[in-house]
């Protein structure tokens, strides 16, 4: 079979961006990218009209049978996976979802939401991809994670929310990790933290970050997919910075 590849994620930011490099770099016959609403992902679209390679799936990260059917679409045009990127995050948005500072700013409603889409999303994900990961080649499966969501790296506090659910993606990725070397031994599962790239999700944030290291997304794709690119099954369960570094838990 052809190599495959999907991106879950990808109407925008880092997404998009790894999909645009997957087409440029050429390695995978078949490219798949799922969003919530593909009829409104107009770059995407665009994309797909101008590269017929390219595959537009919709995939809810809270809804498990928009996964579900996602996975049977996959399974049945391609057969396998040879790359699986979980690149969907949520740290603000227009309904009220932001970082919090202190305590009395946490809310169970917003944890839920962000739990979902950072830390269960993904793992859903695994859940119904994994057996497209099971085959003679090596396999990749990347959860965009963040430095932040590392425990030992954690100096500053706040950000509840996003750290503790990033943290959840973290711990679910090296466990699916240890199961996975026994069921699909060819397949390499870590979490990866892509640097402050200039998008949506961090532009809030970006009055402290310095110009050389806010990363153009394209740029933050190829630093994501040049780190994969080198990795072996005895990487797999770790967690890696956008230049290849260790990140601690």
């Amino acid at each position: 079979m052809e190599p495959a590849a999907l991106v879950q994620g990808a109407s925008r930011g880092i997404g998009l961006a790894l999909v645009q490099e997957l087409l440029a770099a050429g390695a995978h016959a078949r490219i798949f990218a799922t969003c919530r609403n593909p009829e409104k992902a107009e770059q995407l679209r665009a994309l797909a009209d101008a590269h017929p390679r390219l595959a537009l799936v919709r995939l809810d990260v809270t809804r498990e049978e928009e996964i579900a059917e996602a996975a049977r679409i996959v399974r049945d045009e391609a057969g396998r996976l040879d790359l699986l990127i979980n690149a969907a995050g949520l740290l603000h948005d227009a309904a009220g979802v932001g970082p919090e500072k202190r305590l009395e700013a946490i809310s169970g409603e917003i944890l839920q939401r962000v739990f979902e889409v950072n830390a269960f999303g993904p793992l859903l994900v695994t859940k119904h991809f994994y057996p497209l990961l099971k085959h003679e080649g090596r396999a990749v499966l990347a959860n965009i994670s963040a430095r932040v969501g590392s425990i030992g790296d954690n100096r500053l506090g706040g950000w509840y929310g996003y750290r503790g659910a990033k943290a959840a993606q973290n711990m679910f990725t090296r466990t699916a990790a240890i199961e996975l070397a026994r069921r699909a031994p060819n397949a390499v599962v870590v979490a990866i933290h892509p640097g402050t790239v200039d998008t949506d999700l961090s532009k809030p944030f970006q009055r402290s970050v310095r110009p050389e290291k806010l990363f153009d997304p394209r740029l933050a794709a190829r630093q994501i997919l040049s780190v994969l690119d080198g990795l072996t099954p005895q990487a797999s369960g770790s967690f890696y910075a956008w230049d290849g570094s260790s990140i601690p838990w």
